[in-house]
């Protein structure tokens, strides 16, 4: 990165009001916290974040199959539960927010805004009454399924699997959709397979996101976005969050690079516009795989760390986004649709 962009990402970072739509930060919090380690957020994480310039982040509150179904329900609540232990250790440096204007206040004083999200509906497994309850706890975002069923959606799955016919939304996940609408949380479509995506654009009276997927014109994964899709969210007044895992962003021998990475950029903003467009980079590589007696997961993230995220605004401004576009891209687009939905 030559002297003068290196210049201008920093004065755009120094601008921006920077949003990740998705990082598992609290599935990590709670797994570490598990085996007695103490401010993970603040001594693990915190510094990348704000050298990447991050004002708020979703943390998706993911449940590992192991645990379903029993223990679904147990699992999110214990997440959260970590988050405020956290959040009471580390004083002042991070905040749970529920509205946009929290958030800001937050970024106002120096602190990562932290929104949560459910990252597939499993936990409420099919009792309605449990949204409520979420929504109550500081859930503002509904996933409605990780990439297998559950008893609101079929999700999509990485890679072909044997499997019997594909379902969309149950009239579980109907009422679902109606009711987190109805509450102030806003909708994502990212692991929906087709025929769930098409039933929630179908209905949805607000705009929606997909917090973490890519083009499936250039990565031919289901967990992508058709070229209709794409087109379909942003009718709708969506935004897509761009996803750095490598094998979303580029498929074939050569490895995924930052220039495959903005391609998706590209990609969504000569179909859909600048205005649909966002980050959810689904950072993995350092989480720890605690079910498992692997000593350590494959590296598979495209951007390393969010302390590297301004790699990604140097290829932005290299490819001749302006400034208002790549301030757009960094969070601008997100929090226009936050600010509508959870305000």
């Amino acid at each position: 990165m030559n002297a003068t962009i290196t210049e201008q990402v920093a004065a755009l970072h120094k601008k921006a009001f920077i949003v990740d739509a998705h990082f598992d930060l609290t599935y990590e919090v709670a797994n570490r916290r598990e085996r007695g380690e103490t401010k993970v957020v603040e001594t693990s994480y915190l510094e990348q974040l704000h050298r990447g310039g991050f004002n708020l982040i979703v943390s998706a509150l993911f449940i590992h199959d192991y645990f379903l179904p029993e223990m679904g329900l147990r699992r999110a609540l214990d997440q959260i539960s970590c988050l405020h232990e956290e959040i009471d250790e580390s004083s002042g440096m991070f905040r749970l927010c529920t509205t946009t204007g929290e958030a800001r206040l937050a970024a106002a004083k120096g602190a990562l805004a932290i929104i949560l999200s459910l990252e597939g509906a499993d936990p409420l497994q099919n009792d309605i009454n449990l949204l409520r309850i979420f929504y109550e706890l500081g859930v503002r975002g509904l996933g409605l399924a990780w990439s297998r069923r559950n008893y609101a959606a079929d999700g999509a799955f990485f890679t072909s699997k044997r499997a019997g016919r594909k379902g969309g939304l149950t009239p579980f996940g109907i009422e679902l959709v109606e009711r987190a609408e109805k509450l102030g949380m806003f909708v994502d479509v990212s692991h929906l397979n087709d025929e769930g995506f098409w039933d929630v654009l179908d209905m949805a009276q607000r705009p929606v996101i997909a917090s973490h997927s890519n083009c499936r014109a250039l990565a031919g994964t289901m967990r992508n976005l058709t070229d209709e899709q794409i087109e379909a969210i942003a009718k709708n007044g969506g935004v897509i969050g761009m996803n750095s895992i490598d094998r979303f962003v580029h498929e074939g021998d050569t490895k995924a690079t930052i220039s495959h990475f903005v391609d998706h950029v590209d990609h969504i903003v000569k179909i859909a516009g600048i205005d649909h467009v966002g980050i959810g980079f689904d950072l993995c590589d350092s989480f720890k795989n605690f079910l498992s007696m692997e000593k350590e997961l494959p590296s598979i993230d495209v951007i390393k760390t969010h302390a590297g995220s301004g790699k990604f605004t140097a290829e932005l401004i290299r490819r001749g986004y302006n400034e208002e576009a790549v301030l757009a891209i960094l969070g601008g687009n997100f929090m226009r649709i936050f600010e509508q939905i959870i305000e």
